[in-house]
Parts: C-alpha cells; sequence; structure tokens
C-alpha cells in the first residue's frame, strides 16, 4: 500500500534514497532529496494547514537555509538548527513588520532590527529570548532614541537626537502594570510599539553617545 504514498528513488535496502515525492498519512506532502529513509538535502514540504517549507532538511529536519511560509502570510527566509530557525534570518509579519538579524531556538535573538512598516520606525539593537533588551537605537522620521530597553521597553537614561542639531537628554520611568501570562505560540508576533513615561533632563547641543558600562554596539 504505501507504494502509492512514495514514488521516487531507493537504495538497495528499499529505504527511500535519492529524489522522491510523497504523501505523508497526516495529508502532507514532500517533494525533495531522501537519505536512507529520511528527509535530507533540498526538498519541498507542504503543510495541509497551507504552510510551506522549501530550503534544506537534515535526517527529517529543517537544518541549514530554508524559507518557511506561515498560513497568516508571514514568513521566514534564513537559518535553521534541529528544526528551529536559528542564526541569521529575516521575518516579514503579516502586518508588513520586518524583522532581520540573530535568531536562537525559534526566537529574536542577538542584534537585530526590527521596522514598523506603519510608521517607518526602526528599532536597532538587542534582544534577548525575543524581546527588546540592552543597547539599542530608534530611528524615526527626523530624530533617533539612543539607550537601553528592559523587557521590550526603554527604561533609564537615554537621549533624543534631532535632525535640527540638537538633542534632549532624560530617562525612561518604568510604570507598574500586571501582566498577562504569555501563550506558547509557534509563529512569532509583531511587536507591540510601547509609550512608557519619558522624563526630560536637558537639552544640549549633540554629544558623542555610548551605553553606560558598554562599548557602543554598532562599530
Amino acid at each position: 500500500a504505501f507504494e502509492q504514498e512514495y514514488d521516487g528513488d531507493r537504495n538497495a535496502e528499499g529505504e527511500r534514497h535519492g529524489y522522491g515525492k510523497a504523501r505523508l498519512p497526516n495529508g502532507d506532502t514532500y517533494e525533495g532529496e531522501y537519505e536512507r529513509g529520511l528527509r535530507s538535502g533540498r526538498g519541498t514540504y507542504r503543510f495541509k494547514s497551507g504552510a510551506l517549507y522549501t530550503g534544506n532538511y537534515l535526517k527529517n529536519k529543517k537544518h541549514g537555509k530554508g524559507i518557511f511560509f506561515y498560513p497568516d502570510g508571514s514568513k521566514y527566509s534564513g537559518d535553521w538548527v534541529d528544526d528551529q530557525r536559528q542564526g541569521h534570518g529575516e521575518y516579514t509579519y503579516a502586518n508588513g513588520d520586518t524583522y532581520t538579524g540573530e535568531w536562537f531556538n525559534h526566537k529574536r535573538h542577538g542584534q537585530g532590527t526590527y521596522v514598523y512598516k506603519d510608521s517607518g520606525s526602526k528599532y536597532v539593537g538587542r534582544w534577548v529570548n525575543g524581546i527588546q533588551e540592552g543597547p539599542a537605537e530608534i530611528i524615526h522620521l527626523n530624530h533617533r532614541f539612543l539607550g537601553r530597553f528592559f523587557n521590550g521597553r526603554p527604561l533609564g537614561r537615554g537621549k533624543y537626537v534631532f535632525d535640527f542639531g540638537c538633542e534632549q537628554h532624560g530617562e525612561y520611568i518604568k510604570l507598574e502594570q500586571e501582566k498577562g501570562e504569555e501563550e506558547e505560540e509557534e509563529v512569532p508576533l509583531p511587536v507591540q510599539p510601547v509609550e512608557p513615561t519619558w522624563k526630560a533632563i536637558e537639552i544640549t547641543k549633540l554629544t558623542p553617545w555610548t551605553p553606560q558600562d558598554e562599548k557602543p554596539p554598532f562599530p
């Protein structure tokens, strides 16, 4: 019966090996390279849900370079390790936002740039476990913010630099707010812009900036 489920090359042991097309018991389909019975090499995997992956496999797992199209219209193009988004990659969200940078264990992690499509603003900086955290720069149309983020929000001292040639120094104050619990979510969700409380301290002419106790994150 399984012959109808697979059309392709086999090795002397009868295992799927080489190039073939398969329909899986759950209705997904795969067309591409096999090695000793397992998806290995380049291939395209179509999910019954409408998702699609095209790229490299190693022993049945997404591994190497590949593009994943999600059912909501978002897509990830980049590195995979052991079925996880890991390494360097670009994610385009369903709302048109994009993240380009480092990934680890399926999440935005390391250095990366997030572009908000609606406003055209950009976050350039560090991420930890999917969340904005560490030294960063936010680039708006005619001004920038340089400072540090903590748990997805700017916190502590920083400055706004205005294109017309001055800067406003100040700090972000934390607002206490109860947070709901987060659900495990396979598809990364767009980042919501937040407006914490900014307390201005002084306005000066332009000065070089380095976050406290850290090398400048941008060479």
